[in-house]
């Protein structure tokens, strides 16, 4: 009982719209049917009165089937208006929904608008890059020092054991008599590293002969 009284939306009434335009469309269909189904029993009739010899009533059935063949193309022309008709229908109501999914997004974004502050949202942005800007420079320091703590020992002491590593492979334990050995540039006369190095190549050998190894 209560949706006699109900209110009709939009999409209601344009369902009925398009049942009734297809209900027209079904009937016109089927009055072009008849309208062809007569011209060819006229048809017939006008060839069986011409071979009878009857002039007048031949005049009278080509007039008769003159005006059908208008009506029949009368129907072609109002079925052509009923489809244009339910298309444009169809884009009405597209048309329709379409401005009220946008009215609704308006909606949304005043609600939006309303709830954010533009100042307080680029305050935000900005400090947000200066402190990403800080950790970028604290990282680029850490790494800085690191690598200079890493290039000044580490290198060093990672050489030292692989020379110490080869000597001990070959048997030859001169790694003592090579950290006693002074370093260059410290106030020694300049032929001394040589005689130094020459001493410990003589050494090498011996030993390396003493194993046998040529």
């Amino acid at each position: 009982m209560a949706s006699l009284f109900k209110k009709k939306t939009v999409d209601d009434v344009i369902k009925e719209q398009a049942k009734e335009l297809r209900g027209t469309q079904r009937q016109i269909t089927r009055d072009r049917a008849a309208l062809e189904k007569q011209e060819k029993q006229m048809e017939m009739e006008i060839k069986k009165m011409a071979k009878s010899g009857n002039r007048e009533a031949c005049k009278i059935l080509a007039k008769q089937l003159v005006q059908l063949r208008k009506q029949k193309n009368r129907t072609y022309a109002v079925s052509s208006k009923v489809t244009s008709m339910s298309t444009q229908t169809k884009v009405m109501n597209s048309q329709m929904k379409m401005a009220g999914a946008m009215s609704a997004t308006a909606k949304t974004m005043q609600a939006v608008n309303k709830k954010m502050d533009p100042q307080k949202t680029l305050q935000t942005m900005q400090d947000f890059q200066k402190e990403n800007m800080k950790m970028g420079m604290t990282e680029d320091m850490i790494n800085d020092t690191l690598d200079e703590i890493f290039d000044e020992s580490g290198d060093e002491e990672e050489s030292q054991d692989i020379v110490n590593q080869v000597l001990d492979e070959i048997g030859i334990e001169i790694s003592g008599k090579m950290v006693r050995a002074p370093a260059a540039g410290k106030n020694l006369p300049t032929a001394s590293p040589k005689r130094k190095t020459q001493i410990s190549d003589d050494e090498i050998e011996r030993q390396l002969r003493a194993l046998g190894v040529d």
